[in-house]
């Protein structure tokens, strides 16, 4: 390789291992390849300016802010109420409540870290007065927040569609499927771990009691409905559905369950941008590493090796999923697909994988990495909100990681569990 390649590569790897930012790290290692290459430093300027003015990137502020305004304005509660009338009485059934309230919460807010934060602050505590073990608990809470990837709208789908110049509600329809069958099997999880353990059952809702827990919760329920029928309908761009999200949390949270207050916003509005703040830095950084990569053909280079040692399809895409899912337990899964991305979008290509079957592949082992031990994002809010060490939610999230395996394996499989929803002549 050459000695910009050996910067691109070597040089980013070695400041990751050293502890710097994702962000800072990328940055680093353009400035240390410009300067070998004799090429203007004004390069990484001009790359941050045009990586961070795609329209598409504003979603992905939108959308957490609106997950920011649903937990604050009481629609996470109101979902977690409703789910509660419908399974609490069956075996396992307030474990089943986290499980539903996400598959809701996922339409809304597209983000594993806020769907983990806003089932789990309600239903970690009350499961473990119900007689669950805490640490269950815990990771139910982390593996339902793993569905935010795969419902849309996702805030994965967004970036990969970026990276990958797809359709995002194209995307979005790939990962239906895989979320819905994760949510299944999450909830067969559930009922073993109640039943291995004879977790008491609670008393079944009235029928007056549901109807009022629908009632109450149909504002929640109707925001992935507005949100969702605006996109496929064809009345706005998710992008502009992010921006709608937010307007309808914002005016159902102040004025219809009146939870949220003005005071209250500026604290939001801070968090929203925080974490927003570190995806859209490393997705700007990253546009200049991805010219560098592709002129020294770094990208090509690997997709021609695999091809060259790697006959079969399947085995190629297996090697993949295991590079990603080892990737994903210490590195930043955005940073993966950002960065990788020209690289796998290359061995896609190679092996003539559909591009949008293989962004479902791709978004199904971002969500398995958001919760994969030691560094998944969900893991540590996990830990935030149950007060347990690392270790004992890591031991207690193996069999849902497991369950995420066979999903990843479906749809990298069967390219039908993916594509199910996608329009004829597409």
């Amino acid at each position: 390789m050459s000695p910009i390649a050996w910067c691109l590569t070597a040089g980013f790897a070695g400041l990751v291992v050293l502890g710097f930012p994702f962000a800072i790290a990328i940055a680093l290692a353009i400035t240390a390849a410009l300067l070998i290459a004799d090429i203007e430093p004004a390069f990484l300027a001009q790359s941050l300016i045009s990586g961070s003015q795609q329209f598409s990137l504003l979603a992905i502020p939108l959308f957490m802010l609106a997950g920011e305004l649903m937990t604050a304005g009481g629609l996470s509660q109101r979902l977690v109420d409703l789910a509660g009338t419908l399974v609490r009485h069956r075996t396992g059934g307030l474990a089943m409540v986290a499980v539903l309230a996400a598959v809701v919460f996922s339409a809304i807010s597209g983000s594993a870290p806020a769907t983990t934060a806003a089932i789990g602050s309600i239903l970690i505590p009350a499961m473990a007065r119900a007689g669950y073990d805490r640490g269950f608990a815990a990771s139910i809470a982390v593996s339902a927040g793993v569905l935010g990837p795969l419902i849309p709208p996702s805030i994965a789908f967004v970036i990969w569609g970026i990276v990958a110049e797809q359709s995002i509600g194209k995307l979005f329809l790939s990962g239906v499927v895989p979320g819905l069958a994760l949510a299944g099997g999450l909830l067969v999880v559930c009922w073993v771990h109640a039943k291995r353990n004879h977790v008491p059952k609670l008393p079944r809702a009235t029928l007056a009691e549901t109807w009022a827990a629908f009632h109450e919760g149909k504002w929640a329920l109707a925001s992935p409905l507005v949100v969702l029928g605006g996109i496929y309908g064809g009345i706005f761009t998710p992008t502009e559905a992010a921006a709608i999200s937010c307007v309808y949390a914002l005016l159902v949270g102040l004025f219809v369950e009146r939870k949220l207050t003005l005071p209250m916003l500026p604290a939001i509005f801070s968090n929203s941008m925080r974490t927003s703040a570190i995806v859209c830095a490393i997705i700007a950084v990253s546009t200049g590493f991805g010219i560098l990569v592709a002129q020294e053909q770094i990208a090509s280079r690997f997709a021609h090796w695999m091809a060259d040692n790697i006959q079969q399809r399947w085995l190629a895409l297996a090697s993949l999923n295991i590079a990603f899912f080892l990737l994903a337990a210490v590195m930043d899964e955005i940073a993966i697909m950002v960065i990788l991305g020209p690289m796998l979008i290359a061995i896609a290509t190679r092996f003539g994988v559909d591009p949008i079957h293989f962004g479902a592949i791709i978004v199904t082992n971002v969500a398995i990495g958001m919760a994969a031990p030691p560094i998944g994002y969900c893991l540590f809010i996990g830990m935030a909100m149950s007060g347990l060490s690392l270790a004992r939610i890591s031991r207690a999230i193996w069999p849902q990681i497991l369950l995420m395996l066979v999903v990843l394996f479906l749809t990298t499989y069967i390219p039908g569990f993916a594509l199910f929803l996608q329009p004829a002549g597409r």
